[in-house]
């Protein structure tokens, strides 16, 4: 089974995740639209935006 980690690319966590967007876009993450989507992981997301990692990491990996 797949799984969600910090290095997961966001884009990745979108094909995981049917509900990834909602959760992102709810923390104020707004990466879904961004180029950077493609290169950047959860862990760098996380570092610019200032959210938990590990709660975060637990609600993306809820919908797998």
């Amino acid at each position: 089974m797949a799984k969600i980690t910090a290095d997961t690319l966001i884009s990745e966590c979108l094909e995981l995740n049917p509900d990834a967007a909602e959760i992102l876009l709810s923390t104020g993450m707004h990466c879904i639209g961004c180029a950077m989507a493609h290169g950047e992981t959860i862990a760098q997301a996380v570092a610019v935006h200032g959210e938990d990692l590990n709660a975060l990491l637990n609600k993306l990996n809820e919908g797998i």
